[in-house]
C-alpha cells in the first residue's frame, strides 16, 4: 500500500493533482493545456500558452477534476499532444496582445473587399490574431466548397503575416459573434454549448408548437438548439396519449382533434370544424374509439346515449335546487339572528289599524272648519252628519285671495313676454299697463325755476 492509498483509507482529503487546465480564447473557443510548473491559477487569470509556431494568451475557465469530465465528454485524450502553460501573463504581454487585437477589425474589412474582387462565394465572419503577432486565422462560412488558394496569397502579401483559413458552420458563426437570445440570456452557443446536434421540425411538432419560422429560428438562421432540451420529456409523456388518425363519430357530427395537452392528458375536439372546442380525457377518447370500431356512434363526446344526457341534466338541475335551498335557509337564519332580544315577531306583522292613534283635537272642535284650510275631508269617527258643499267656504272665493291670484298671473305673464331689443320696433302695449302718457325728458327742454329778482320773461338784470 502506497502513501496515497493509505491517506484515502484514513479518510484524509487529498490535494487535486490533475494538472490539465481548460483555457478559453476569443469567440468561446476552449482548449486544454498542461500545468507542468504547478502554477497557482484562478478562474479568469490570463496565461501564456504554447501553440504551434509561437505562443498565445487565453483565460483560465476551468481546472481540477471537472476538466477531466469535460475532456471525457468532448473525447479529448490525455496524451503528449497537450501542450504546456508557460506563465501567467505579465503587463508587457497584455500590451503586445492588445496591439495585435487592434488590427483585427481593419483586417476583416479589407479581407471582405478582396473576397469581392475575386468574386468568391464565401462569407468572412471573424479574424483572430495570435498574441505574438505571427499568425492570423480567418473564419468564413460557405455553402459549397471554395478554392481560396489565390485568396491566401493575396492576404499574405497584403498583411505580411502567415494566414490560416478555417471554415465554420452558421451555428459556430453565431457563437463567435455572440448576442442575446429571446429568453434574455446570452446565446448558449457562445457560452457553454459545444456540440451542435441536428434540430428538426418534428421536435416542434411533438411539443405542440406552431411551425412559424420567425419564432423557431435563432440568430444563426437555423432552428433553435433549445428545441432539443425538453424533447425527451415530451417523448416520454406522449406514450400515454392515444393516436387519433381520423375523426370520432358521434350523433352530433364528426369530432376532429384540434389540440392536445400532453401533461394534463386532455384533448380538445370540435364538431364539424366549429369554433367551439370540447375537452375530454384520454381515457374517454379510447372508449369512443373502441365503440366506433364496433360501428356504434355515441350521442356526444361526454355521454354514450341520450338517456344519459337527460340524467346528467336532471342531476345538474337537482344540484342547483339544493344550492338555492341552502342559501335561502342561510338568509332566514341571518334575519332571526339580527333581531334584538325582547322583540315580539308577531307584533311586527300586526296591522297598522290596531296601533293606538295619535291624540287629536276634541270631538267638539272636529266639525268646525279651521281658517285658511279647505275642509274637504269628513270625520267619520265623530258621527256628525256631513255638511252640504254649498255651505263650505273655499279659500279661493274670498275677495282678497282672488286679487292675489290675478296679480300673480299678470306678473308671470309679463315675465315670460320677450323684451324688445334696441333695433326692434316697439309693439303694442300690454293690457296690464296703465294708459297714462309717459313723459319723455329731453335735455334741451328743461325748465329751470326763475331767479329771485328776475321774472319769467326778463332775461337781463334789473
Amino acid at each position: 500500500m502506497n502513501s496515497f492509498d493509505w491517506l484515502s483509507h484514513m479518510g484524509i482529503p487529498q490535494v487535486d493533482n490533475f494538472d490539465i487546465v481548460e483555457i478559453k480564447f476569443k469567440g468561446g473557443r476552449k482548449e486544454y493545456f498542461r500545468n507542468v510548473d504547478y502554477l497557482t491559477l484562478h478562474t479568469g487569470d490570463p496565461v501564456v500558452v504554447d501553440v504551434p509556431n509561437g505562443h498565445h494568451i487565453g483565460y483560465v475557465s476551468l481546472q481540477g477534476e471537472l476538466v477531466r469530465l469535460q475532456m471525457q465528454k468532448r473525447k479529448v485524450r490525455d496524451d503528449d499532444n497537450i501542450t504546456r502553460i508557460y506563465r501567467v501573463a505579465t503587463q508587457k504581454d497584455m500590451e503586445k496582445w492588445e496591439e495585435s487585437r487592434n488590427r483585427e477589425i481593419p483586417t476583416l474589412y479589407r479581407c471582405k473587399q478582396i473576397v469581392d474582387e475575386y468574386k468568391l462565394q464565401m462569407k468572412m465572419s471573424d479574424v483572430e490574431y495570435q498574441a505574438d503577432n505571427s499568425k492570423a486565422t480567418f473564419y468564413y462560412s460557405a455553402e459549397d466548397r471554395v478554392d481560396f488558394r489565390e485568396l491566401i496569397k493575396a492576404l499574405a502579401g497584403e498583411f505580411k503575416i502567415r494566414v490560416e483559413m478555417k471554415q465554420i458552420s452558421l451555428r459556430q458563426e453565431a457563437g463567435r459573434l455572440g448576442g442575446i437570445g429571446v429568453c434574455g440570456r446570452e446565446l448558449c452557443c457562445s457560452t457553454w454549448l459545444v456540440d451542435f446536434k441536428n434540430v428538426t421540425t418534428s421536435a416542434a411538432r411533438y411539443q405542440n408548437l406552431s411551425l412559424n419560422p420567425g419564432k423557431l429560428s435563432g440568430q444563426c438562421g437555423r432552428l433553435k438548439c433549445c428545441l432539443n432540451y425538453e424533447l425527451d420529456t415530451y417523448m416520454d409523456a406522449i406514450k400515454d396519449i392515444p393516436q387519433v388518425e381520423k375523426p370520432l363519430q358521434t350523433e352530433s357530427g364528426p369530432a376532429k382533434l384540434q389540440k392536445t395537452d400532453i401533461f394534463r392528458k386532455l384533448m380538445w375536439f370540435s364538431y364539424n370544424n366549429d369554433n367551439d372546442w370540447h375537452n375530454i380525457s384520454c381515457d374517454r377518447v379510447r372508449e369512443i374509439q373502441a365503440l366506433n370500431e364496433q360501428g356504434i356512434k355515441v350521442f356526444n363526446l361526454q355521454v354514450d346515449k341520450s338517456t344519459d344526457m337527460v340524467d346528467l341534466a336532471a342531476q345538474s338541475t337537482r344540484e342547483l335546487e339544493l344550492l338555492d335551498k341552502k342559501f335561502s335557509k342561510k338568509k332566514k337564519k341571518k334575519k332571526t339572528k339580527n333581531r334584538p332580544q325582547g322583540e315580539n315577531p308577531v307584533a311586527d306583522t300586526a296591522p297598522k289599524a290596531a296601533q293606538p292613534s295619535k291624540p287629536g283635537p276634541p270631538k267638539a272642535q272636529q266639525g268646525r272648519p279651521q281658517p285658511g284650510k279647505p275642509q274637504n275631508r269628513q270625520n267619520v269617527s265623530s258621527g256628525a252628519a256631513p255638511q252640504p258643499k254649498a255651505q263650505e267656504i273655499k279659500a279661493t272665493e274670498r275677495p282678497e285671495a282672488k286679487e292675489g291670484i290675478e296679480h300673480r298671473k299678470k306678473k308671470n305673464k309679463n315675465r315670460n313676454r320677450p323684451k324688445p331689443g334696441p333695433n326692434q320696433a316697439a309693439g303694442p302695449k300690454p293690457e296690464n299697463q296703465s294708459n297714462k302718457p309717459t313723459e319723455v325728458k329731453q335735455e334741451g327742454n328743461r325748465k329751470f325755476p326763475p331767479r329771485r329778482n328776475q321774472g319769467p320773461n326778463n332775461g337781463g338784470n334789473e
